[in-house]
């Protein structure tokens, strides 16, 4: 019998420390990988670490993401977050997505990049249109870079346009991101799961 998936979350909010809708939407994300038996490790802000600009997994001294790249590669689910920012992903979500490049040139004897047999979601918050946007982003740059990317793989929130509401300030999840949260954790456990049993030939 094959062990359960384990995930683990990026977090590309702009802020360093301090709350944030972007842990709310991965941690509801969470609660929902929970009820698939699937655990979330841990959730890593990137803006919180020195990550070089870069294409390479290594830009040298000082440079944070390689035990981050490690830490993601050590789980079965990737869970993207971020925030909306001028109706587009982060830049700080551009720049995790542009070290992972170098995936491209990392493949086994088989040809599958570090990345084969990895499942990944995505959580996007914003008070602006966009998210469909962002999540195009993310999904292509993912895919080019060997994750797999299950059906209904978004998790979202966009308030009103030019509002001031942030996700993290709702008293109550709403019922229709709450049950699409459920189906991106459902999916993406279930997904993971046979590839953890059965990974890519190559």
């Amino acid at each position: 019998m094959t062990d359960a998936p384990t995930a683990i979350a990026i977090n590309c909010t702009l802020k360093p420390s301090g709350e944030s809708s972007t842990d709310r939407m991965i941690g509801l994300l969470g609660d929902k990988f929970a009820a698939h038996g699937v655990t979330l490790a841990e959730t890593i802000r990137i803006a919180a670490h020195d990550v070089k600009p870069g294409v390479t997994s290594d830009e040298g001294k000082g440079d944070d993401w390689p035990a981050i790249r490690e830490k993601i590669l050590a789980h079965d689910i990737l869970v993207f977050g971020t925030p909306i920012w001028m109706g587009q992903v982060s830049s700080v979500a551009k720049r995790a997505l542009e070290r992972m490049d170098a995936f491209m040139g990392e493949t086994d004897d088989a040809g599958r990049m570090p990345s084969y047999s990895k499942v990944a979601v995505a959580a996007i918050v914003g008070n602006e249109d966009g998210a469909h946007w962002a999540s195009s982003q993310i999904f292509q740059s993912l895919s080019d870079t060997g994750f797999t990317i299950p059906a209904s793989a978004v998790s979202y929130w966009v308030g009103e346009a030019m509002g001031s509401v942030d996700f993290k300030d709702l008293d109550k999840v709403p019922d229709r991101i709450d049950s699409t949260a459920a189906m991106v954790a459902a999916n993406a456990a279930h997904l993971a799961g046979l590839l953890k049993g059965s990974p890519y030939p190559g």
